[in-house]
């Protein structure tokens, strides 16, 4: 299990830059198009080599459902919002996730939301705002998006949890990313998103975004929340933003402050507390 989070951890950290960076090369919906239509491939061969059987007819409908919510619009809000916002705001906007996550698993999976594991929550939030040394933000519709995407996801992760336990993680995830993909093929087609600049850049975007971003980490990331309580899980995720930090710092030279120390130090506060029994 931690091995599973440990690698969602430092691709999902490290993919923020890389999401900002192809936003000078793609039209946003066009990249994340894109991004999960390359994932759904690398996933639907894994499925065909591992002869993997189609889902059964009673999941289908909540695959549909959570592939939209959790592939389709969160990442398509969270890739508008980062056209007008900075990638560290939208970062901290949308991994507003576990406290939703944690607010819904309360009324829907009977996960008691304990004065212990809010008092965590707070602290893992507070720990990210400091982290990504927040500025404000000017643009509050992009700010209104992003956080609506949260909210999508929020309630994928409770439906997977509910709904699609017992289904198999592979198969889970490919069909998930398949029809997110095609939704997101549709309106593409429908509604022209604008021109691409392909170059060795932009091939590198969807490569890590399609393979790794996509395909491998999703795939983990349902293995970890059917393994785990649905709050504990989402709050375990608040690493991710940590690693994207520590990357910079570690291959960019960026510099190692004191409000990026006392951030990491309050995620990881705050996450203890949740995960501990």
């Amino acid at each position: 299990m931690l091995r599973a989070l440990a690698a969602i951890w430092f691709i999902w950290g490290l993919n923020w830059v890389i999401m900002k960076t192809a936003n000078n090369f793609f039209p946003p919906i066009l990249f994340v198009t894109w991004r999960f239509a390359s994932g759904a491939l690398i996933l639907s061969a894994v499925a065909y080599w591992k002869k993997i059987p189609l889902p059964d007819a009673k999941f289908l409908p909540w695959i549909i459902l959570t592939g939209l919510l959790q592939i389709s619009l969160n990442n398509v809000a969270a890739q508008i919002g980062m056209l007008s916002i900075s990638a560290g705001m939208a970062c901290v906007l949308n991994y507003t996730v576990p406290l939703w996550t944690a607010i819904f698993a309360h009324f829907v999976l009977n996960e008691r939301l304990t004065r212990k594991k809010c008092f965590g929550i707070f602290l893992a939030t507070v720990g990210l705002y400091i982290l990504m040394g927040l500025q404000g933000v000017d643009d509050l519709s992009a700010a209104f998006i992003i956080i609506l995407g949260a909210l999508c996801a929020a309630a994928a992760y409770i439906l997977v949890k509910l709904k699609l336990s017992k289904c198999d993680m592979i198969q889970l995830t490919t069909w998930q990313m398949i029809f997110g993909a095609l939704a997101l093929i549709i309106y593409s087609t429908a509604f022209p998103q604008g021109e691409i600049d392909w170059g060795l850049p932009a091939v590198l975007c969807v490569i890590y975004n399609g393979a790794l971003a996509s395909a491998l980490a999703f795939l983990l990331w349902n293995y970890v929340l059917t393994h785990m309580e649905a709050g504990k899980a989402a709050i375990a995720t608040l690493v991710a933003p940590v690693v994207g930090v520590l990357g910079g710092v570690i291959f960019l030279n960026e510099p190692l402050t004191v409000h990026i120390i006392s951030g990491m130090l309050f995620i990881f506060a705050g996450i203890l507390i949740v995960v501990k029994k």
